[in-house]
């Protein structure tokens, strides 16, 4: 796609395009299918997207390589700093291992064991402080105002969103067409990314992003275009668990996302449950967030043709087992 056919945007098709041969190809064409266990059990023609079959287990390795690829392109030699929940460090720690880029991270106090082994795994600094994400993203933009560095947010820089719009060029390839498009929405990279050349190619596709009822900051904010900051953010589903939302990433939603939902924990785990009945996949709950939304909202999908992202999968199967059937586990 060598044209914008809409208008001005801080996201650029071109560079969505040129992402895809940038990016490591084992990020890349990630298995999509018509499951029809799963399309059976929630009553809609449903394509899930398996994007957890690579290095770390998540989408999100597309934008990072991205990012770091266009930085050293430019010549830029700032030391990186970043937050994260677990995913987004992996996918950042991933891609500045294969430049010889050092890379500091900071998580919660809670975090995932399992994730911020993985972060130190792949050669990052990790270190953990405050309640939540937010919280220790806070220390983060302390820590690179004091020492020169770069924050590197998810969801506010470009090319982490293009990156991850890969995704979507995969997902509409040949004459695959869809009513409606879940994706679960965090900080927003991929939701603005995928939306963005969906918008291009299939405008009549429907962008539906997917928030927790615990974490509804990104959800209220784009309703009321304005940015809401909540006092905090009650979900099991990490990845998605935002209560300050970046203004950019709201913004490049506008006149792009047509709707966005709201689901409960219980839906997520309902998600993840049938995920692994229905399709084999043991899924994080974020990762299942636009499953949750499908069994939230039936009405909204029921005969329809819809695609989602399964998009990560870094859980323990005791902590899969103790949020899916409650049987706990030793490796919480």
């Amino acid at each position: 796609m060598s044209e914008d056919p809409l208008p001005a945007h801080r996201l650029s098709l071109e560079r969505i395009e040129r992402s895809a041969g940038v990016i490591p190809r084992v990020f890349l064409h990630s298995p999509q299918y018509n499951c029809e266990p799963l399309s059976g059990a929630l009553e809609c023609a449903l394509t899930i997207k398996l994007d957890v079959a690579n290095p770390i287990r998540s989408f999100k390795g597309r934008g990072a390589s991205f990012f770091v690829h266009e930085l050293r392109r430019r010549g830029d030699a700032r030391r990186l700093v970043c937050a994260s929940a677990g995913n987004w460090g992996q996918a950042l720690a991933y891609a500045c291992r294969a430049h010889g880029m050092p890379l500091l991270i900071y998580a919660s106090r809670h975090a995932s064991p399992l994730k911020v082994a993985r972060m130190r795994g792949l050669g990052a600094t990790v270190c953990q402080e405050g309640e939540d994400f937010d919280a220790a993203k806070a220390v983060a933009r302390r820590w690179a105002g004091d020492h020169n560095a770069w924050l590197v947010e998810d969801g506010l820089e470009p090319e982490i969103s293009e990156g991850h719009g890969t995704l979507a060029m995969e997902l509409l390839a040949g004459d695959a067409r869809f009513d409606l498009v879940v994706v679960p929405l965090g900080n927003g990279a991929m939701l603005t990314g995928m939306a963005r050349w969906i918008k291009a190619v299939s405008p009549s596709t429907q962008v539906v992003g997917v928030c927790a009822t615990g974490a509804p900051a990104m959800e209220q904010s784009w309703r009321s275009g304005s940015i809401v900051e909540t006092g905090q953010a009650d979900t099991i589903a990490d990845g998605i668990a935002v209560r300050v939302p970046i203004p950019e990433a709201v913004g490049d939603m506008t006149g792009l996302v047509d709707q966005v939902m709201l689901v409960d924990d219980g839906d997520v785990i309902e998600g993840m449950r049938l995920a692994w009945e229905h399709a084999g996949v043991m899924l994080e709950p974020a990762g299942a967030a636009g499953l949750a939304a499908i069994v939230a909202h039936p009405g909204e999908f029921a005969g329809r043709r819809v695609a989602t992202v399964l998009s990560g999968s870094n859980i323990t199967p005791g902590q899969f087992a103790e949020r899916v059937a409650g049987t706990g586990g030793e490796d919480t």
